[in-house]
């Protein structure tokens, strides 16, 4: 046991005699309540919470929330009672357990179902992230360990994860969470596709770790020269099922993807990375548009860092990312982060709520238990699909779905602008409120009293807000016609 905690501990990093005495309290609680109990691999039953609760550890997050992820499974799966938790271990973990056994409940039992729990998911995420991360860490094991699993019941496991745990990682900014949730369901959602992206990157790997390794060296040795410490230098390859998703983008074709490979520098501030930008570029040409500030304009779910794309000799190009070591961990842990910063004291100079305010328009996402299907369509064009920036003349930032229309953009200000649109000038010209908008694109919107939303508009948006709304406009409107013809007669 004295091991397994130490387990623990090396991935959390230092803890107090008090938060160290409530581990082991969890440990041996959960260890003898799930005793005799064996998993599908055959492996006692509490490798799984053990497991779960070192995931956890690495994330970062606080103690309470390390013990709860070691008790997650007992009141589901034991004979153990709210009240006995609540005594030994308090309100508050008691609370985060509930939450996840509430969780529990997210399987295939048909598509309403399936879908109310995910209703309830987002709920528990507005509610206490922390129960969100603990089910993460779940199922990021039960991944790990998919291959002692039914085969149908494995592939609808795998493809649940990549449609909705994934993206939902990647909105609270955990990158390395979304990635190794990614790369453990592909291999069971899609096995076909997954061989085939393995076939194409065998014969370019070593390559591709050669001029990356050549590439790390020199820039090692230009930063001693300059003077410019840093953390560290690391270089990766594409995760495979994000490198699926560009290949079938580009025809299958691994040469004209330009960011398959990337090399990191961590280094200690922001002004160090752009004095590193700099010198990559009096090193390498850049590759024309691929320069992309982060750190100056953060992603929706709050990664930053600075990527530029070069040419390094011989018709090699690489993606090289340059950060600060909070936000390298802030790009792995995204949310999970701001726990670890809160448990070591550190004030943030972002609001946490105004950041993921995303998540409370989650619980307000319109549910029709007859209708699961647009609850779900909903869900993926406004939350899990590919975001754009786009600026108001002031400067204020808006984050929207791909292929968004300056109609989207005005229902995301208020109501009343969007009702009454009738134009818009992008980037100072004058245009159709029916266009796409691209990123980057500053907005403004022209309304007029007598403009009114058409049934039309609803081909254009992209928004379920935009879509709530334009419908509930035409239903009023129809109505009051009725109403109107049925008083004239």
């Amino acid at each position: 046991m004295e091991q397994h905690i130490k387990d623990i501990l090396d991935l959390s990093g230092k803890m107090k005699p008090e938060d160290l005495a409530l581990i082991d309290k969890a440990f041996i609680f959960a260890e003898k309540a799930h005793l005799g109990q064996k998993r599908m691999s055959g492996e006692p039953y509490f490798v799984h919470p053990f497991e779960t609760a070192k995931i956890l550890a690495s994330f970062g997050m606080d103690t309470q929330t390390i013990a709860a992820g070691l008790l997650h499974d007992v009141l589901e799966d034991t004979a153990t009672t709210e009240e006995e938790i609540q005594k030994n271990f308090g309100d508050d973990i008691l609370f985060l357990i509930k939450g996840v056994t509430k969780l529990g409940t997210l399987k295939y039992r048909g598509h309403e179902r399936h879908v109310e729990s995910l209703r309830k998911f987002f709920i528990a995420m507005a509610n206490d992230l922390r129960v969100v991360i603990i089910k993460f860490a779940d199922r990021l094991h039960n991944l790990r360990t998919l291959q002692y699993v039914r085969e149908d019941k494995r592939a609808r496991i795998a493809i649940e994860s990549i449609e909705i745990y994934a993206p939902l990682a990647n909105r609270l900014g955990m990158g390395k969470l979304k990635g190794e949730l990614e790369d453990a369901a592909f291999p069971y959602a899609y096995p076909k596709e997954y061989a085939q992206v393995e076939e194409i990157i065998k014969e370019k790997k070593e390559l591709y770790e050669k001029n990356l390794k050549e590439v790390s060296e020199k820039l090692k040795k230009e930063l001693e020269k300059n003077k410019i410490k840093f953390i560290e230098i690391d270089y990766r390859i594409k995760h495979k099922y994000s490198l699926y998703q560009k290949l079938l983008k580009y025809d299958m074709d691994i040469d004209k993807i330009y960011d398959i490979v990337a090399l990191r520098i961590v280094v200690n501030t922001v002004e160090d990375c752009y004095r590193v930008l700099g010198l990559i570029h009096s090193i390498w040409n850049p590759l024309p548009g691929r320069i992309k500030d982060f750190i100056a304009i953060p992603k929706p779910n709050g990664y930053r860092s600075i990527h530029t794309t070069v040419f390094t000799g011989l018709g090699g190009v690489a993606e090289i990312q340059i950060r600060t070591k909070e936000m390298h961990t802030e790009a792995a842990y995204g949310i999970a982060a701001h726990f670890a910063y809160k448990e070591q004291g550190v004030k943030k100079t972002k609001d946490d709520k105004d950041k993921f305010k995303w998540i409370e328009e989650l619980k307000e996402l319109n549910y029709s238990p007859g209708d699961p299907k647009s609850f779900i369509d909903h869900l993926k064009m406004d939350f899990f699909n590919n975001r754009i920036f786009i600026f108001t003349p002031k400067g204020d930032v808006v984050d929207l779905p791909e292929d968004s229309s300056p109609i989207d953009f005005a229902y995301s200000i208020h109501t009343d602008i969007g009702n009454h649109i009738s134009g818009a000038k992008i980037n100072s010209k004058m245009s159709h409120i029916f266009t796409k908008l691209k990123n980057g694109d500053i907005v403004e919107i022209i309304t007029k009293k007598d403009s009114r939303p058409s049934s039309k508009w609803l081909e254009y948006v992209k928004t379920s807000v935009a879509k709530k709304h334009i419908k509930s406009y035409l239903e009023k409107n129809s109505l009051l016609s009725k109403l109107m013809s049925f008083g004239r007669s």
